[in-house]
């Protein structure tokens, strides 16, 4: 079975998570992945678990970087050094894409910006995955996942009212905007399918945590006022809310026509002397007296274990029910495992493992993990010699120059 983007290479200049997960989705899809690394130290991802203060891992791997670069082969080279430019300019020559992630101007000032690599391959789609977007007076400003999640209102929407700021972690917006950058590269792809023509396409941070939050942000644009946070107590539906059950476990109601389904969810909690209380006779009554009705479904919840009542409202598909989480969870949920959302996966040094699948499947084609993250500079000479025809005498030479 054919892989979407089987045939294409890709080179990945990029650091860290955001960059980095574009690429390795590209390879996912198929797309041969080739991870650009400088010669002194490489992305350092790869020393994030150590950064953290947490175990690098088996053999020194980490799952930061193996999350993030999975699917790829290390090409380790200086690219201050001639001699390292022009492997690759060599490589963009017989390349289809090439990502990078780093500063506005850092990218210029090493000769691998766009204006550059597209005199080697005018058809070259050339991806620019930034903090803040290439245009306004910050375009050159460090940025961060933690600063893009401040600077987009993201932490400002997370938690109750009152709360202070609340980080979101797992490094969303990274994941974000990795996402939106591969979504833009084979948008690209596609266009240079029709036309002939390469191109730049810029990705940020900042656009992708705006546009994750489109709904917040044009409620704000259009109605001059933004969603507020949302105290649990007091939600304005009582049916759209989450309830902790007997064993410290939570349920979550997601009710938008809740009239319809009221009296069954009386019923399943044993709340049928509340169907009829004018109070809570429809969504408007049952708004007003939200915290009176809350505290009542709270009573209710706290009666039993979860798993008794995943049971009784399992007994009316009309009421749409599920169960929080914890991350802990999910590599187990049967629903999560059914369609690929995590897959197994056997890794030379892990040995078998369940990794992150892709969110999407295709009736005649194959996407998915093809190989584990590399070892720093392990395909180097492979690259050299295998695609670029150096001899081993050529790779002798550039060791002996620190070019590799």
């Amino acid at each position: 079975m054919e892989k979407p983007l089987e045939g294409y290479r890709v080179l990945d200049w990029t650091v860290w998570q955001q960059g980095p997960v574009a690429a390795m989705m590209l390879g996912d899809l198929g797309a041969e992945v080739i991870k650009i690394e400088e010669r002194t130290g490489g992305d350092p991802a790869r020393g994030m678990m150590k950064l953290a203060g947490a175990a690098a891992g088996v053999a020194g791997r980490n799952f930061y970087f193996e999350n993030n670069n999975r699917n790829k082969r290390s090409l380790v080279v200086d690219l201050r050094k001639p001699e390292g430019k022009e492997i690759v300019y060599k490589l963009v020559k017989n390349s289809d894409v090439f990502v990078q992630n780093f500063r506005q101007g850092v990218a210029a000032r090493l000769g691998l910006d766009y204006a550059t690599l597209k005199k080697h391959n005018p058809k070259l789609i050339y991806a620019a995955a930034s903090g803040w977007g290439p245009n306004g007076p910050d375009a050159e400003k460090p940025a961060f996942d933690y600063t893009g999640l401040a600077r987009s209102g993201m932490m400002s929407v997370v938690g109750e009212p009152g709360m202070q700021p609340m980080l979101t972690q797992g490094g969303i917006g990274d994941q974000m905007g990795a996402t939106i950058t591969a979504y833009a590269i084979v948008t690209a792809l596609l266009v240079r399918e029709r036309t002939g023509k390469g191109q730049q396409v810029d990705t940020s941070l900042l656009g992708s945590l705006v546009w994750l939050q489109g709904l917040n942000v044009s409620m704000q644009c259009l109605l001059g006022g933004s969603m507020p946070r949302v105290n649990r107590a007091k939600a304005g539906n009582p049916l759209y809310n989450h309830y902790r059950c007997q064993d410290d476990k939570w349920l979550a109601l997601a009710q938008l026509q809740p009239d319809q389904i009221w009296p069954s969810v009386c019923r399943v909690l044993g709340l049928s002397h509340l169907e009829k209380d004018p109070k809570f006779a429809n969504m408007m009554e049952r708004g007003k007296n939200s915290a009176e009705c809350i505290a009542e479904m709270d009573k209710a919840f706290a009666s039993k274990p979860r798993a008794e009542w995943v049971k009784l409202f399992a007994q009316d598909k009309d009421i749409i029910v599920e169960c929080v989480n914890t991350i802990a969870d999910v590599p187990t949920d049967p629903q999560v495992l059914a369609n690929n959302y995590v897959i197994p996966f056997t890794h030379p040094v892990w040995g078998p493992v369940k990794v992150v699948g892709m969110p999407m499947s295709f009736s005649e084609s194959k996407v998915g993990p093809q190989r584990e993250a590399p070892e720093f500079g392990q395909h180097t000479e492979e690259i050299l010699t295998e695609m670029l025809g150096y001899s081993w005498d050529d790779v002798s030479k550039l060791k002996d120059a620190k070019v590799i």
